[in-house]
């Protein structure tokens, strides 16, 4: 692993955080990744003491109960992605790839159910139907099993929230990398979501983020990486991780108005919240 190809590590955070969505299994374009030790390592030093670690598939799922099992600071998501789930059914794979993700929701490590929603940016309107279907599955899993919802919702809000109102949302649930504007904000939060922002958040041309993120109530607010992709200003297109949060917590503190302190201590206690464990019974 060339350590070189990520960012220095900014200043640490005066008070833990969590990295609620984690891709610690994905490698960079030349096939190099943080391995998890280190990766953990180097978050906790700048103050992000806990990860969640998200599935996108059967393979990355089974990693990340794995990892989470190995790692006290690691809980898991599992889920098939949006634009994965029309290809499985394509090739008549869906329901056995849904009946594994059942069973690895139940493991005691795993958290979440997610990432799954809707995604219009890459699947098309032929595709939307099973898309649509794996999303309903995964909104019951989370239901049945009592676990968070997290959401992955690209260009489909409209859809998100139709298809949230009709199965009835989660007690817990997260809108992963929010996109939207204060108007989506609204209506998210009216469901009981929390909004969590990455480092979009301080792209120049991600005004509306800035503006959902303004608009939410400080006890809907979470933060995460998504990485190894959406690096925060100034790094964007070099590789993420969580050890460059700092960046994005900092960057939120001035948009809300408030300390980084408190966004630090808002934070944390919204992720307790929104995936259901007092800090001290995180693991």
């Amino acid at each position: 692993m060339s350590r070189e190809l990520w960012p220095d590590a900014p200043d640490a955070l005066p008070r833990p955080v969590v990295d609620n969505h984690c891709h610690l299994d994905h490698r960079i374009k030349d096939g190099a990744r943080l391995e998890p030790a280190e990766a953990l390592a180097e978050a906790a030093s700048v103050g992000v003491t806990r990860i969640v670690q998200v599935g996108t598939d059967l393979e990355s799922s089974r990693w990340s109960v794995e990892t989470a099992r190995q790692f006290p600071s690691v809980v898991a998501a599992v889920a098939l992605h949006p634009n994965d789930a029309p290809r499985l059914a394509e090739k008549g794979e869906y329901d056995d790839a849904m009946a594994e993700i059942a069973e690895l929701a139940a493991d005691p490590h795993v958290r979440a159910v997610g990432e799954t929603g809707l995604d219009y940016f890459r699947t098309g309107a032929d595709g939307r139907e099973a898309q649509e279907q794996s999303f309903r599955d995964h909104i019951r899993l989370a239901h049945e099993l009592d676990r968070t919802l997290m959401i992955h919702d690209r260009d489909a809000h409209e859809d998100v929230l139709r298809v949230l109102d009709d199965e009835g949302v989660p007690s817990r649930t997260v809108m992963h990398c929010f996109s939207g504007d204060a108007d989506f904000a609204r209506e998210c939060v009216a469901r009981g979501a929390y909004l969590s922002f990455s480092g979009t958040v301080t792209f120049k041309n991600a005004q509306n983020v800035r503006d959902g993120l303004a608009e939410a109530p400080r006890d809907r607010i979470l933060v995460e990486t998504d990485a190894p992709f959406l690096t925060p200003e100034p790094h964007r297109g070099r590789p993420n991780a969580s050890f460059l949060i700092p960046l994005t917590v900092r960057f939120m503190a001035g948009i809300v108005g408030v300390s980084v302190e408190d966004m630090c201590d808002g934070i944390r206690k919204n992720t307790e919240l929104a995936f259901g464990g007092t800090w001290p019974e995180w693991v």
